[in-house]
């Protein structure tokens, strides 16, 4: 691990404020991603954040209805708060379908949500990788492919995004809070808030230099049936092969967002629109622009079975 300096700070203000000041410097919280990529040097920053003794572990009702959580609430509290499990059951159970009880405990909700959309090629230096190294090329397009995109994904990268709570806030059209160095809030749906990867993977989100997520923000609850199915390859402590947040009324109508396809969790409002009509209709829209390899075109067909078994559970079908 390469040398850096470190900082406490009391302000959102003044962690953006820090982070603007010196080039390279990274904010740190639960660390569960972070430190894994420093110990291996895949990620060098020369100064860290540290912000942890900000205000912002409370989950609190908005005027709309919804909640507002912050930033630094962990995983393992946010999946066992009552108004959660109540209101945004498909959130709660996304949340226990990630990683493993000890990250939980540490990993907050502005960091699931920075987790570096990454594939093995991505850990091994050897390797070329756009996302690590920007030109170097993509070792994965002809390589092992298994657990990668089939859809969504570019010449320059075809990694998946790994967090399942960010599947289930996409389907919840959760929105982003930010302040920025000079104190500017921002509020990002979260539909707007990852980048695609053309022909720039490393840049995987709309932050700016120094910009700091202070809170995620759920809108009034929509009721319904809400489910999360996750497929891996083994029982716990893996990533999604697919996996499909749902949210569906008693007239058919609702929501759908999947996971482990694409390099950011994949919705579109055409697919929805077609809800009703049923799991083919759903998928033809969903993956209308797929292009899978020969190694992961076994997706596609996974994706098409979950949907449907996922919809039928919400239909009283099963």
């Amino acid at each position: 691990m390469k040398a850096f300096t470190y900082q406490r700070v009391e302000t959102p203000a003044e962690a953006a404020a820090s982070a603007q000041r010196t080039p390279g410097a990274k904010f740190i919280a639960g660390g569960t991603n972070l430190l894994d990529l420093m110990k291996l040097e895949i990620e060098t920053p020369v100064h860290l954040i540290d912000v942890n003794g900000l205000a912002l572990d409370s989950i609190e009702p908005t005027a709309e209805g919804g909640l507002r959580i912050g930033a630094l609430v962990r995983n393992t509290d946010l999946a066992a708060d009552a108004r959660v499990r109540r209101d945004y059951a498909v959130l709660a159970r996304a949340l226990l379908a990630g990683a493993s009880g000890q990250l939980r405990n540490r990993a907050t909700t502005a960091g699931n949500l920075l987790q570096r959309t990454r594939c093995p090629y991505f850990y091994d230096t050897n390797q070329p990788c756009n996302k690590r190294q920007p030109g170097s090329g993509c070792a994965a397009l002809k390589g092992y492919s298994r657990q990668l995109a089939v859809v969504g994904a570019s010449e320059a990268c075809i990694a998946t995004h790994p967090s399942d709570m960010a599947v289930a806030m996409r389907v919840l059209d959760a929105v982003v809070e930010t302040v920025n160095p000079d104190g500017d809030e921002r509020r990002i749906p979260l539909a707007d808030f990852y980048r695609a990867p053309g022909d720039t993977p490393h840049l995987e989100t709309v932050l700016a230099p120094g910009e700091l997520i202070v809170a995620v923000t759920l809108p009034a609850p929509l009721g319904g049936t809400h489910i999360y199915r996750k497929v891996r390859d083994r029982a716990s402590y893996a990533f999604a092969l697919v996996s499909v947040a749902a949210v569906v009324q008693p007239d058919g109508s609702g929501r759908v967002a999947m996971g482990g396809v694409a390099h950011q969790p994949w919705r579109r409002d055409d697919a929805d629109a077609q809800l009703a009509q049923g799991a083919q209709a759903v998928y033809d829209r969903l993956f209308a622009d797929a292009q899978p390899t020969d190694e992961n075109a076994f997706k596609l067909t996974l994706a098409k079975r979950t949907l449907a078994s996922v919809l039928a559970e919400a239909g009283g079908q099963v």
